[in-house]
């Protein structure tokens, strides 16, 4: 018994030596490790993408020289198409900062028994430096920034076929963001990057706008819509459509870029439209009655279209799809819508001559002489193209100095009218010149009677000289 409890405490002893010496082992080895990676990486540690496990900072710096020296970085291209830069090509050098010792001092050496199954990326570009010039010169001189190699994205659009409107789906391109692309490849070269891809970097420019676009696919919807109406403008003997031919010009963008239809151009062209058919005041060629071409200025006969009306009128009939046949509203209007709008109704003066005519749907009812305004007094006839503005029988005519009853009275320019003149015994010749009237056209009582009978208020009165 004494024996095996001799044997017994023998063994506890060496236990406890064989513990009491794994310790120190342990801490022997725990502090070597300490001691170790104080002035060498721990393992699974990454400069610039170059293994540097247990390497002392100078090993670093010298594999960063070495390896800085022979770089190449690949840059791959839009379909798979590859491109190489080297250190050379950019002035690419290493520049020691110190900066490879602080991060050896900063590392957790007293954890460096876990850093077995750990992986530690250092990324100290700032150690590293290129010629800019070189840089941009490099990158400029790459075969995907080559013109002729270079497809400029276009957005998708809407283009008119002829028949209809249609999106046009975008191009894409190949074409690069030039700062970008310099940034990105010298930031891949500064973190020793082997290869850098230029199209998962974003450096291709892309469309702003795509075909899936909703605005784009509504833009396009909406034209085909507004260009569906016809409207046909009837000048008696002329017409103006106004259809996709004219429609597709008006169309706009408010400031969300939806398509509006341009109120402006709507209103440019009516505006046209009194440019080419408003006669009101305009200078005319009329043929006398004796086969004369004379040109007859200003007046207030005629017509003239409404601008502001019809503008409002046309751009909501736009809107609304509207398809019709119309005149347009007018502000004056005469009795015939022709190009000849006098028509074949009208009265003539010939101030020259003291001559008036009068026509009824083309038949002669009336030639007579007249006497007109006094021109020795400045009294004179005005000449134009006036509308009958009234007709009364009889009438007082009342002036400075004068109240004269008339049976028949037809005012067309303000106090200046068609009237007979029974106190006078002869009309025509040389009388208007010395003993003319106060701007009225003096006529023989019959013939006044039979203008009077025949006429309407509206009714053309043409004075020429």
């Amino acid at each position: 018994m004494a024996k095996n409890k001799e044997k017994a405490g023998a063994g506890r002893t060496i236990i406890i030596l064989l513990v009491v010496l794994l310790l120190l082992l342990t801490a022997g080895a725990y502090g070597y490790g300490v001691h170790y990676f104080s002035s060498h990486f721990l393992p699974g540690s990454m400069v610039n993408g170059f293994n540097c496990s247990y390497m002392t900072s100078e090993d670093t710096e010298d594999l960063l020289n070495q390896r800085v020296s022979a770089y190449v970085l690949a840059v791959e291209t839009m379909k798979n198409g590859q491109e190489a830069i080297s250190a050379q090509d950019v002035g690419l050098s290493y520049v020691s900062t110190g900066i490879v010792k602080q991060l050896i001092k900063d590392q957790d050496r007293f954890t460096w028994f876990l850093a077995f199954n750990q992986d530690k990326n250092y990324d100290i570009s700032e150690s590293l430096s290129y010629n800019v010039e070189l840089m941009g010169q490099a990158v400029d001189n790459l075969k995907c920034m080559q013109p002729e190699n270079v497809v400029q994205p276009v957005d998708a659009q809407i283009q008119d076929t002829g028949d209809t409107f249609e999106i046009i789906p975008e191009v894409m391109g190949n074409a690069l963001d030039r700062t970008k692309t310099e940034e990105v490849i010298s930031a891949a070269m500064l973190r020793g990057k082997t290869s850098v891809n230029l199209e998962d970097e974003s450096c291709y420019r892309k469309p702003s706008v795509y075909s899936t676009d909703e605005q784009l696919k509504a833009n396009c919807e909406k034209m085909n819509q507004l260009v569906k109406v016809i409207i046909t403008y009837d000048f008696a003997d002329r017409t103006e459509t106004v259809d996709r031919t004219l429609i597709k010009n008006w169309f706009g963008y408010d400031e969300d870029g939806n398509v509006i239809l341009d109120e402006n151009l709507v209103r440019q062209y009516v505006a046209d439209l009194g440019l080419k058919y408003d006669t009101m005041g305009q200078t005319r060629t009329f043929l006398t009655y004796d086969n004369r071409q004379v040109e007859i200025k200003g007046g207030d006969y005629g017509w003239a279209i409404d601008q502001t009306t019809e503008t409002d009128w046309l751009y909501n009939a736009i809107l609304a799809g509207t398809t019709e046949v119309r005149q347009p509203a007018y502000a004056y209007s005469g009795l015939c819508r022709d190009t000849n709008d006098i028509g074949n109704t009208y009265v003539e003066i010939d101030l020259t001559n003291q001559r008036m005519v009068f026509y009824k749907d083309g038949q002669l009812l009336v030639d007579t002489p007249v006497v007109t305004g006094c021109i020795n007094k400045g009294h004179g006839t005005p000449s134009g193209c006036f509308a009958l503005d009234a007709m009364r029988s009889p009438a007082v005519l009342k002036g400075p100095g004068y109240a004269a009853p008339v049976t028949y009275w037809m005012p067309f320019s303000g106090g200046v009218g068609i009237h007979d003149a029974t106190w006078r015994s002869r009309f025509g010749g040389q009388i208007y010149i010395t003993n003319g009237s106060h701007g009225c056209v003096n006529t023989p009582k019959d013939q006044a009677a039979i203008i009077y009978n025949n006429i309407s208020v509206g009714v053309p009165i043409v004075v020429y000289e």
